[in-house]
């Protein structure tokens, strides 16, 4: 699927906040298994995996600008800490126009600089809550170092081939796996499921760890 642009606008991005930061998300006991074409889909052609260590991976596809993003980082993150070691979760920002291909950059070059754990959510709230100015080069380096990265080495990565790679790569990754709405999450280059489809965050996570075992057994 080619994405449009109106694929990642804010008035297509409809998830529920509702549910954001609940309690536990594990399924509870006697409760149906999630159904495929409701809490999830499969995709019709599976993914090759990149991981060199065989193991499942998890995408999620966000956008800094999305408020349901920012709402679910902190559960993803929380749940992200709880995942066995065969399974990776990876963060993907995805978008099409001039001001989320920067945020891309921006979003590489931090990690590239292994620095997403400690930033990453002040980006959110830079974006969100203190509604500053990320909209060119010049603005996002001098945010970069203001919080205490250094200047030039970020300047590097933020312009660097590697990231602008990356956002082709995101792209791709995001047609395949037909992620037209954030967040979502893509797992095992086989499934795909959001809060949107699931009903929540907590769903959304119960539903992650079924389509977990589900890839273990090749389901």
């Amino acid at each position: 699927m080619k994405l449009q642009r109106r694929s990642f606008n804010a008035s297509l991005v409809a998830l529920a906040a509702a549910g954001v930061p609940g309690s536990g998300h594990a399924q509870a006991a006697g409760q149906a298994s999630p159904v495929e074409g409701k809490q999830f889909v499969r995709l019709a052609q599976p993914l090759a995996s990149a991981n060199a260590d065989g193991k499942i991976e998890i995408f999620e596809f966000f956008l800094y600008t999305c408020p349901h993003c920012m709402a679910f980082d902190p559960a993803l993150s929380a749940w992200g800490k709880t995942l066995p070691p065969d399974v990776q979760l990876r963060r993907i920002h995805v978008g099409v126009g001039a001001m989320h291909k920067l945020h891309q950059r921006l979003f590489y070059a931090l990690e590239s600089m292994g620095r997403l754990g400690d930033i990453h959510e002040q980006v959110f709230s830079a974006v969100q809550v203190e509604h500053l100015d990320l909209s060119s080069d010049k603005a996002i380096i001098a945010w970069a170092v203001s919080k205490g990265l250094d200047g030039a080495k970020f300047g590097a990565a933020f312009n660097s081939f590697g990231a602008q790679t990356r956002l082709g790569q995101a792209t791709k990754l995001a047609e395949a796996y037909r992620a037209d709405s954030v967040p979502a999450l893509g797992v095992a280059g086989r499934f795909l499921t959001s809060p949107s489809k699931a009903g929540g965050v907590p769903q959304v996570l119960a539903v992650a760890d079924y389509l977990i075992k589900l890839a273990r057994t090749k389901g």
